[in-house]
């Protein structure tokens, strides 16, 4: 049942978290997105590909993710180029766009597959009617980091959410387009999940002439 605070043995005992790198996950770099795909094609995963570009492209959280069926993904028998969720953590939809390699590795991964439009489109190992777990999905995460050289302490699912939004918020500094991206109901989170700090804010503002 556990111990007290005040049994001897609680002073022993070490914190959960000790030796651990506890804080945000660092996003992926345009280079090491590509190094991963070229892995995973390498590797012949054609689920873990689509399931790869899913998360870049979708920006979702981790339990959005492996709950989408493939009717989410899919209408008249082709990948949508955009589809909305509602997001479990917050209840509010979100949409989220597609581009042409995740529509390619998503349509090969899902005709491997088969299955009918109301399953998950990526079922779990142990209950095909169960989606997979979060949990297997961090682990696979680690197998791709470590896969091309990267340490699987500074990456992790949120790794892949941030990644195509700091990659916006850096080009654009459009931090209103990448709060609805997120799916984010206050500005103030966006700024939190993305590190913008002073920093950022005055290298936006000298490269702003009037």
């Amino acid at each position: 049942m556990g111990h007290s605070e005040y049994d001897p043995a609680f002073k022993d005992r070490k914190p959960w978290n000790a030796g651990r790198k506890l804080g945000a996950k660092r996003p992926l770099k345009p280079q090491q997105v590509w190094a991963i795909r070229f892995w995973l094609d390498r590797e012949r995963r054609i689920r873990d590909r689509a399931l790869f570009d899913l998360a870049i492209d979708s920006k979702l959280r981790g339990c959005d993710l492996v709950r989408l069926r493939v009717c989410d993904l899919t209408s008249g028998g082709r990948v949508r180029s955009r589809a909305t969720i509602v997001q479990h953590k917050t209840g509010r939809p979100v949409q989220f766009e597609l581009l042409d390699p995740a529509r390619a590795s998503i349509l090969a991964w899902l005709d491997c597959r088969g299955g009918t439009l109301h399953e998950f489109a990526f079922p779990s190992r142990i209950n095909h009617a169960a989606h997979m777990s979060t949990r297997q999905y961090a682990r696979l995460v680690d197998e791709w980091v470590v896969g091309i050289g990267l340490r699987c302490e500074d990456y992790g699912t949120h790794s892949l959410r941030r990644t195509k939004a700091s990659i916006i918020y850096k080009q654009t500094g459009n931090l209103r387009a990448v709060q609805i991206l997120l799916g984010h109901t206050k500005i103030e989170s966006t700024v939190r999940y993305l590190g913008v700090d002073v920093e950022d804010a005055l290298v936006l503002a000298e490269s702003t002439e009037i």
